[in-house]
């Protein structure tokens, strides 16, 4: 298992307990009376943090049709917490700010003392009564109150998001060895869609639709398609077979379809007439102008079970360097590398921008490459924010999007 995903199992983890820590003692203790519903709540806020801790341990051991509810239920509460959470750290910060605010006001425009250092009757201030146990319940349910109100608006909004079309982003990347025949070659990257339990049929057909009008002379379909296996969401994923470009329809690994069996789906994806790099790379245009389109396996996926990974020496056997060629690699890793082997570009997603806030804030902690174009040399790598989402059904920060790409010379 590599460092980032135990990192990110960890934070997970982490959040889970800090996060319901947090509403217990924000909401439940201060909202909710008498020590039966106390330990009620404490006893169900602690059972969700289990889930979320061991979340694929305790699903496996489910049947199918409950384990899909389960993981829908789980998937939206850790959304909805985290919407919860973030509002009431807003207000609690801006209450405090507010207090020392007071505070230091209050001190501003105390009276001046007299020669004896006291103050004279006639100017004694009068003390600040102390905030009766009415005022303070009051307070605590007009903030909790604000924190529902702010975090279900968030949590709806960001629902709201994950579930409508992609953001069409549109660039020019210039290539200097790309053949002047094939200048204004276009290329739409769909990327982390993750068909599961949220985003099945109805959805790809849309995407599918969205994506043909853009016209681009080949699609790249770069990892994390599905979480699932072929029988459950092959007919969701068999949409895809509608894609129509100029040169076809091609596919690399993500981590996700390494834990949903990626020899099982790399053998459906293909009856669909989607090609499938697995280290490798093909030849895209005519003997007249053409490049060399490069795929890798997924950069950690290949660990699980000591199976196939990336792979960019096997991927670049044969290649003649003075040509152009774009590579496909699901994740934003080891680009200077790829960069340095003669890559002019390098199409990634994995890092889904962060995808809600506040991981919208760190994923740059994690990733030198987190989202959008950056450079190395005369070499670019694009970061897509992705077109689906994992875990909540939410995006908050970070909108779904759709990549066309235009190759100049």
């Amino acid at each position: 298992m590599s460092f980032r995903i135990l990192s990110f199992s960890l934070l997970i983890g982490l959040g889970a307990v800090l996060g319901h820590l947090y509403l217990y003692r924000r909401l439940v203790r201060r909202l909710v009376h008498g020590r039966l519903p106390r330990l009620l709540a404490l006893a169900v806020l602690t059972l969700l943090t289990l889930v979320l801790m061991a979340r694929r341990t305790f699903v496996d051991a489910l049947p199918e049709h409950l384990a899909e509810l389960v993981v829908v239920a789980m998937f939206t509460w850790m959304g909805v917490a985290l919407c919860l959470v973030v509002a009431l750290l807003v207000l609690d910060l801006g209450h405090g700010f507010l207090a020392v605010a007071w505070w230091f006001q209050s001190r501003k425009a105390a009276p001046p003392t007299t020669a004896s250092g006291t103050v004279g009757p006639e100017q004694s201030p009068a003390p600040a009564p102390a905030m009766d146990e009415h005022r303070r319940r009051f307070l605590a349910r007009t903030l909790a109150g604000g924190a529902f109100i702010a975090g279900g608006g968030m949590a709806a909004y960001g629902s709201w998001r994950a579930f409508s079309p992609p953001l069409v982003t549109e660039l020019a990347v210039k290539i200097p060895k790309l053949p002047r025949a094939l200048d204004g070659l276009t290329l739409v990257q769909l990327t982390d869609i993750h068909v599961g339990p949220f985003i099945r049929r109805r959805y790809m057909d849309a995407l599918v639709e969205q994506a043909n009008a853009l016209r681009p002379d080949l699609f790249a379909i770069t990892g994390d398609l599905v979480d699932g296996d072929v029988p459950t969401l092959g007919g969701a994923v068999s949409a895809l077979s509608g894609l129509k470009s100029r040169y076809g329809s091609f596919f690399v690994t993500g981590n996700h379809d390494y834990y949903s069996g990626d020899d099982a789906w790399t053998e459906f994806l293909q009856s669909l007439g989607i090609q499938v790099l697995r280290n490798r790379h093909v030849r895209i245009g005519d003997t007249g102008a053409s490049l060399d389109l490069v795929g890798v396996d997924d950069w950690s996926g290949g660990r699980r079970g000591n199976k196939q990974g990336y792979d960019l020496d096997r991927a670049l056997d044969g290649r003649d360097p003075d040509r152009a060629a774009v590579l496909l690699a699901h994740q934003p890793a080891n680009f200077t590398v790829a960069a340095e082997r003669g890559m002019d570009l390098q199409i990634s997603g994995h890092t889904h921008g962060g995808q809600l806030v506040p991981m919208t804030f760190f994923i740059g902690l994690a990733w030198e490459h987190a989202a959008g174009l950056y450079r190395h040399g005369d070499s670019h790598i694009y970061v897509s924010r992705g077109c689906g989402f994992w875990g909540p059904p939410m995006r908050v920060g970070s909108p779904p999007e759709i990549v066309k790409l235009v190759l100049t010379a």
